[in-house]
């Protein structure tokens, strides 16, 4: 591929719900570009874009894909992203490379969540943006009915550039609102037609509106128009680019991917109207001056880039994607990791097409390409020199809230599988691996239950090995409610030196649930001799760890030795551990031994519609609401208390019942006595499971 300046750069993301046609139009566009000879097709498992084996397998897109072509003398960067929410940490990720986004919504389906949640992320980078809508071969796809839909929740911003002609229910042609010319497809050729009567109300409305678009962009041009001349095409698509860029209006266009109809304009559209790198600003810090540096995609500043994705794959290996921010990156350059305190040979340049890495001498600023193999590299990196350090704010990444335990199937198989995901971490920023040492598991987090289970055959299928996921153990916790006294005499001979340590101990609540235990001596007269209280205090630290009630560990308890014996000759430190130990149980089940549960704070975010649904499943989950806050877009944000662990399986039920429209986070809050039959529940489990082990815990 060529080398492309700045200006002759498009970096275009390509947004929408699931199955709205975003890697169709890829495709299409590849094709028509002449990347490949032939268009491939999701159902044939042959597109360029989903080239995962899960892709293949599901069908659907999982992680995001660069596909970049050139069209008109420009280098057009395609960012192919999922659609699904689960994996909403590619799109967060393609949208802070991208400089503009083509919103897909399918025409038979209409405005769904995810070109809503699309709408929102590009709102959120200020992204100028076009909605292409697909499908227009089908009979009942409607672009009227988008154009309308779209305008009446995003205002009089949304302006179609071409309208349908259709034939006997057949999507023929388009009209052209800016050039006022009807098109018609014959073959693969777009001949001049005439104008459908139809069409002509609707091209009046429509030009009317570009037209008033046109004249705000200047007081002369405001002028002209009330004085009713008329604008060249030349000053409209000069005026028209500069709304565009600004997000003062939102071009709207249709086609079909699979005939690769309205894909040529799309295409041409994009290199007149979306910006160029050097239309847009990006800044950082000089991290010597600590001064702001404002890169603004300026080939004449020193180089600097960040990563904005890793691919970690087994089959083609490890490749740091990067936007140049400032200055041209040429082969063999020496680069500087701020975050990591590395500098290196980048080696070999390459823009990915797909997954079909392409060698290319240098890239300039604005420019999306790839590094191989970098030491260290992590998404979120920036590169600089090390003469002129910038560092580049990181960009927000949903935080995953859904989790489960894994095991290994084969126990060998622990360290390949902890390097595995490790892999997989540093490729998919919104997946966590997590130590749950307290309850001995190992914990996946990740957006969704598809997540997890895509992670779990992505393990079999790319790295051999195989896990199980199964519902996590709570972090539950024990401790004690009243008062006990107990003593305990720990005794035994077995000719030699015997064992024998004696304790009087008592066990109240130390209202303290951050420590364990609380430990206490007021042993007069040297009863116990002071060399052994270590020991004692060794055996509450054990104890504690793994509770009586239900074998989850103890805090909140206060543990006083106030009296025992010794033997002169008898006694020992191992002697008073295991009386302490035993002292520590008949005292702990004596005193009102009760269970806590973990409770989050809970927010959810939802539409107005939603929270009666919403309230009355958190009631059914023990959820205690505490009350409701309005936001901006007619949602309100739920706040409650919940225990953990009627989280369980909440983001699919969530989803379920708000159409994907919900969203919720927590953290944890505190711990409170549990109800009488959730202990009952996990005492019994307790019991179950000693019994199985033949009592041995």
């Amino acid at each position: 591929m060529k080398v492309y300046t700045t200006d002759k750069i498009r970096n275009v993301v390509l947004l929408g719900h699931g199955g709205s046609g975003k890697t169709s139009l890829a495709e299409a566009m590849a094709y028509l570009s002449g990347v490949t000879s032939r268009m491939g097709k999701i159902s044939d498992k042959n597109t360029i874009s989903d080239y995962g084996k899960e892709e293949q397998k599901r069908q659907f897109s999982i992680s995001t894909s660069v596909i970049p072509i050139e069209w008109e003398g420009c280098k057009i960067n395609i960012l192919d992203t999922p659609g699904y929410f689960d994996f909403v940490g590619e799109v967060e990720e393609a949208v802070s490379a991208a400089g503009a986004a083509v919103i897909v919504v399918n025409g038979k389906s209409g405005i769904e969540v995810g070109t809503q949640k699309a709408w929102e992320l590009c709102e959120k980078y200020k992204l100028p943006r076009f909605v292409y809508v697909s499908n227009m071969d089908v009979d009942n796809a409607s672009f009227r009915q988008v154009v309308e839909d779209m305008t009446a929740m995003y205002g009089k911003k949304m302006a179609p550039f071409h309208l349908p002609i259709r034939e006997s229910e057949k999507f023929v042609g388009y009209v052209n609102v800016v050039s006022e010319t009807g098109n018609r497809w014959q073959g693969k050729e777009v001949v001049p037609c005439e104008i459908p009567e139809y069409n002509r109300a609707n091209l009046e409305i429509c030009r009317n509106t570009l037209m008033e678009a046109v004249a705000e962009t200047s007081e002369e041009m405001m002028e002209r128009y009330f004085a009713g001349e008329t604008f060249s095409e030349a000053e409209i698509r000069a005026a028209l680019r500069t709304n565009v860029c600004d997000c003062d209006i939102f071009p709207m266009t249709m086609g079909s991917n699979v005939l690769c109809q309205g894909v040529y304009t799309l295409l041409d559209d994009i290199v007149k109207y979306m910006p160029s790198p050097e239309n847009r600003k990006v800044a950082g810090i000089q991290m010597k001056t600590n001064e702001i540096y404002n890169g603004d995609y300026d080939f004449a500043k020193a180089k600097s880039a960040y990563i904005w994705k890793t691919i970690v794959d087994p089959f083609i290996g490890k490749y740091s994607l990067i936007k140049v921010n400032s200055g041209v990156l040429k082969t063999d350059d020496l680069l500087y990791n701020v975050d990591k305190d590395i500098e290196e040979k980048i080696g070999k340049l390459y823009v990915l097409q797909g997954n079909h890495p392409q060698e290319v001498p240098e890239l300039h600023a604005g420019d999306i390409g790839a590094l191989a193999k970098l030491t260290g590299a992590r998404t979120g990196d920036s590169l600089s020199t090390k003469t002129t350090p910038i560092k580049f704010g990181r960009f927000e990444i949903s935080t995953p809230y859904t989790y489960m335990r894994y095991k290994p199937k084969n126990k060998g198989d622990v360290d390949k599988i902890s390097q595995a995901l490790q892999k997989i971490t540093h490729e998919d920023l919104t997946v966590r691996v997590v130590n749950d040492s307290d309850n001995r598991q190992m914990l996946l987090y990740g957006m969704g239950d598809q997540h997890l289970e895509i992670i779990a055959s992505r393990l079999q299928n790319e790295y051999k090995v195989e896990v199980e996921l199964d519902r996590p153990k709570i972090a539950y916790r024990e401790t004690i409610k009243k008062q006990s006294d107990v003593e305990y005499k720990y005794k035994k001979q077995s000719g030699g030196h015997g064992q024998y340590g004696h304790v009087k101990m008592r066990f109240s609540p130390s209202n303290d649930l951050e420590k364990p235990y609380v430990f206490e001596q007021e042993v007069v007269g040297g009863a116990v001799p002071k060399n052994y209280y270590p020991a004692v205090e060794k055996g509450l630290q054990e104890s504690v760890q793994r509770g009586p009630l239900a074998a989850y560990p103890v805090v909140g308890v206060k543990a006083v030795l106030y009296d025992g014996s010794y033997h002169p000759v008898d006694s020992s430190e191992q002697a008073f551990k295991v009386a302490a130990v035993q002292a520590f149980r008949k005292g702990f089940m004596e005193a009102g031994p009760v269970l806590l549960e973990p409770i989050a704070s809970l927010k959810v975010t939802v539409p107005d519609a939603y929270t009666g649904d919403v309230m009355g499943d958190l009631n059914k989950r023990r959820g205690r609401v505490l009350g409701m806050t309005p936001v901006l877009g007619g949602r309100q944000i739920i706040e409650a208390d919940i225990p953990m662990s009627s989280l369980y399986g909440y983001c699919t039920d969530l989803r379920s019942m708000t159409g994907g429209r919900g969203e919720y986070s927590y953290e944890f809050a505190r711990y409170e006595q549990a109800p009488s039959d959730v202990q009952e529940k996990e005492v019994a489990e307790r019991a179950a499971k000693v019994a199985e082990n033949n009592g041995e815990d």
